[in-house]
């Protein structure tokens, strides 16, 4: 097959060549003569003339050849008490079931569903349901207060909710129904129907429009995977960071499954019956790509973990998984191993299991500190690799092809771009940097099959959310440099999105909810730098003049506001009342000033400020001094 820098040349040279090679390696119901359509430019499709269906891919071609008794899925539930296997088999006829759940209900080619569910297998099961009959899903986070799944099901219009009575987030049990009630009560769209899986836990009240998953169940008859267009879309998921309309992510089905069937055994190093641990949730991304499709894609086993990598009852949790499951790759955030850490600082809780079939640690979502990567590596002794990807991309831009070739590991660095990502960096001109310069980390056009092709029903914001700044070149909205190696380093977002553990959050919709309290003159809401999260939230306000608010009282009421209108996920719990901001001649605030000075870094005040006693005001405030 070759190293890396032949692989990945081969991308370069003839991207159309080397993604038709990639393509035989999925199950095709009209096989592709051509890989892309670049018709259209920046609107890209892969592989436009083939069908497929990704469902018989990840489930039914495994069962039909053979291996219908390997696992599929392991879900193991520390909060709940449960461990399940489902073979391929098994799995495979529980899908076909929900599908024909979805299809009595109405569903049918492209129509779009809805799911707010914890992690559970059934999560996994109604997003193949949807995957059989051609629909489409939308995940949308359970950690999601009732406004922001509203303004989801406004956009993506489903047929059908799939949802759950509730969730268990440490030793809290969170009720579903209540908060699914009141999103639908808020929406403008009305699904048809809900379906609700009940959990022993607590039990929700069914409504005139609700149906019982057990029951559905039981009297369904199975579902046949529908063929569709390999350029119809596979799910819709929003990304975080947007105020008013979200954005939605779409994904459409063939370059999607080409590409994640590609990535496990090139970038993972997993391949058929091997295991793969990937501890996120399936409403991000990274639970779309590496719990859900692609081991299945791969013919490998997936194991989807409800619990935390700490507590219930220790902070061993994530060695007693791979131990038991025999992982043979392991992925997560580091905000994971910072919380282990914290807890066990020497690791002695590793001494407890056997990992001699852990040979990867994967960790993304958010930028893997230097220490972090030092406790991890001395820790297990094996390669911690950092990756680097965003909902967008789908799969991994940046990352060390472990299943290809194990390049030097430099700690703060997620390696080199995969093959069908051309990565450069430019100034604000657009000009490449030199190495070592930061700028704009982008993409040039086109981007590999998986990525996002546009957004949902909004073809110009596609265009100008990540097109438009430089042409040619998809924006990622990150910056950093390359180094002399071509080692990508990604030091930040240059937008308003923070990440708190792994999950991308706006400050601009903080914002919004901060000054829709009626006290509330103005506000900015920063990102800082945190040893246990990488970044949290914290929130400045300038109250209206004549306000006299007991500042306590107040601070509570607005962490309050956030957690109701975002959610817990939102992590803001540090609000200061100030007498004013810092802003421009153009009345924008600055934010990233405040960033700095927060963070700890001295630099000139910008000539464009008003007023700079203001920033000298809030020093104290900023580094809590």
């Amino acid at each position: 097959m070759g190293g890396y820098e032949d692989i990945f040349r081969a991308s370069t040279d003839d991207p159309e060549a080397f993604w038709l090679r990639a393509a035989q390696a999925i199950d095709w119901h009209v096989a592709p003569t051509r890989a892309l359509d670049g018709s259209r430019p920046p609107f890209y499709r892969w592989f436009p003339d083939g069908e497929l269906n990704v469902c018989h891919n990840a489930l039914d071609r495994h069962v039909d050849a053979g291996r219908g008794e390997q696992a599929a899925l392991i879900y193991d539930s520390p909060v709940s008490g449960t461990q399940r296997t489902y073979t391929y088999a098994e799995l495979r006829d529980e899908v076909a079931r929900f599908a024909g759940v979805l299809a009595d209900l109405g569903v049918g080619r492209g129509d779009r569903v809805v799911i707010y569910l914890p992690m559970v297998p059934e999560a996994a099961v109604a997003m193949l349901a949807c995957a059989r009959i051609g629909a489409v899903h939308s995940v949308v986070f359970g950690g999601f207060a009732p406004k922001e799944l509203a303004v989801r099901i406004d956009d993506a219009t489903p047929s059908v909710i799939v949802s759950a009575s509730c969730g268990i987030e440490g030793k809290r049990v969170i009720e579903y129904k209540p908060l699914l009630d009141k999103a639908i009560e808020l929406a403008t769209h009305k699904p048809s129907r809900t379906v609700i899986l009940q959990r022993p836990q607590a039990t929700a009240a069914m409504g005139e429009n609700d149906v019982d998953w057990a029951e559905a169940m039981a009297s369904a008859t199975p579902a046949d995977c529908v063929p569709v267009r390999a350029t119809d879309p596979l799910y819709i998921l929003y990304t975080s960071g947007t105020t008013g309309k979200p954005k939605g992510v779409v994904r459409d089905g063939g370059g999607y499954a080409v590409a994640l069937r590609w990535t496990m055994p090139n970038v993972y190093d997993v391949d058929t019956g091997e295991t793969i641990f990937t501890a996120s949730d399936v409403g991000w991304v990274v639970g779309h790509s590496d719990i859900v499709y692609a081991p299945p894609l791969a013919g490998a086993t997936t194991v989807l973990y409800e619990g935390k990598p700490v507590g219930t009852p220790d902070a061993g949790q994530f060695w007693r998984v791979a131990a038991e499951h025999r992982v043979k790759s392991m992925f997560t955030a580091p905000t994971a191993f910072r919380a282990i850490k914290k807890e066990d600082p020497k690791g002695e809780l590793l001494a407890q299991y056997d990992l001699s079939h852990l040979q990867y640690l994967f960790l993304a979502g958010e930028r893997l500190d230097p220490e972090t990567h030092r406790w991890a590596s001395d820790l297990l002794g094996i390669p911690v690799i950092d990756h680097w990807w965003q909902t967008e991309t789908g799969w991994p831009i940046v990352a060390n092809p472990a299943g290809i070739e194990l390049l030097e590991i430099k700690p703060g660095s997620p390696t080199k771009p995969l093959p069908g990502w051309d990565v450069q960096v430019l100034d604000e001109s657009g000009r490449p940097v030199e190495a070592g310069t930061d700028g704009a980390i982008v993409v040039k056009l086109p981007m590999p099959p998986g990525s996002l092709p546009t957004l949902w029903n909004d073809d110009e914001r596609f265009v100008d959310s990540y097109m438009s700044e430089f042409d040619g070149y998809y924006l990622t909205g990150d910056g950093g440099r390359l180094d002399e190696d071509g080692y990508v380093f990604v030091m930040g977002r240059t937008d308003d999105v923070i990440n708190v553990a792994g999950h991308r959050l706006s400050t601009g919709g903080m914002e919004e909810v901060l000054s829709s309290h009626p006290d509330v003159a103005e506000c900015a809401v920063i990102g800082v730098a945190d040893p246990m999260k990488g970044q949290v939230p914290r929130g400045f306000v300038v109250l209206k003049a004549g306000v006299d608010r007991d500042e306590e009282q107040l601070r509570s009421e607005l962490v309050q506001l956030v957690r109701d209108q975002v959610g817990a996920v939102a992590s803001l719990k540090d609000v200061a009342v100030v007498s004013a901001l810092p802003k421009t001649r153009s009345g924008k605030i600055l934010r990233k000033t405040m960033r700095g000075i927060a963070d700890g870094v001295d630099e000139p005040v910008p000539s464009t400020i008003d007023d700079a006693a203001v920033l000298d005001m809030l020093r104290p405030v900023l580094r809590r001094e």
